[in-house]
């Protein structure tokens, strides 16, 4: 199996004066199910790029807002920038989920506003023209793009779903693959391809 490394949220505990790293167990689930291992990364920049080398590419999770639409975890940010510094670099793929899709929307100067009708166990959009039903969790979200990113998928009130840098291997995908059960077959096959899990 390959290695991809992997971003977490930033969980506030204030009773006990910490901030904490964390992942849904249903993450790596869902990557084993791909063919891959995850490797966890912490909100700190120097351990998190040291600990990509040798993957397979990474992937940025959902959680936290952004800090420029008020989230609470701008170490988060720091990081998963610094991440596609390195990514960039090295060629290594990259897949955002939900916040994840954001941060690369904001890497590349997509605004982003605040939606409604978005919270939902089951959501039908439009992939690459086809209707597919998925699932949404997210407040924030952009209406269009410009290039380096291609749309290829959006709701139906015209809200951009996932995106595609056209020259470097970066996805992007508004909901939640590890939620699903089972899970999708397609979203499967999309991490195994992003990859080369195949």
């Amino acid at each position: 199996m390959k290695a991809v490394a992997i971003t977490q949220r930033v969980s506030v505990d204030p009773c006990h004066g910490e901030r904490r790293d964390c992942l849904d167990q249903a993450w790596t689930r869902f990557l084993l199910a791909c063919g891959l291992v995850p490797v966890l990364l912490p909100n700190v920049a120097e351990a998190a790029l040291a600990l990509c080398e040798g993957t397979a590419g990474v992937v940025f999770t959902g959680g936290n807002d952004l800090a420029a639409l008020g989230g609470d975890a701008p170490e988060r940010d720091a990081v998963e920038n610094a991440l596609l510094d390195f990514t960039e670099r090295r060629g290594l793929p990259v897949v955002g989920v939900c916040r994840g899709m954001q941060v690369i929307q904001q890497r590349y100067a997509i605004g982003l506003r605040r939606v409604e009708g978005h919270v939902a166990q089951r959501q039908v959009i439009r992939i690459e023209g086809e209707p597919r039903e998925v699932n949404s969790y997210h407040n924030f979200a952009a209406f269009d793009s410009r290039p380096p990113l291609d749309v290829w998928a959006v709701a139906a009130d015209g809200v951009v779903k996932a995106i595609r840098h056209s020259g470097l291997p970066i996805t992007g995908i508004m909901w939640h693959p590890e939620r699903f059960d089972p899970f999708s077959p397609a979203d499967l096959a999309l991490f195994r391809r992003v990859f080369g899990a195949e």
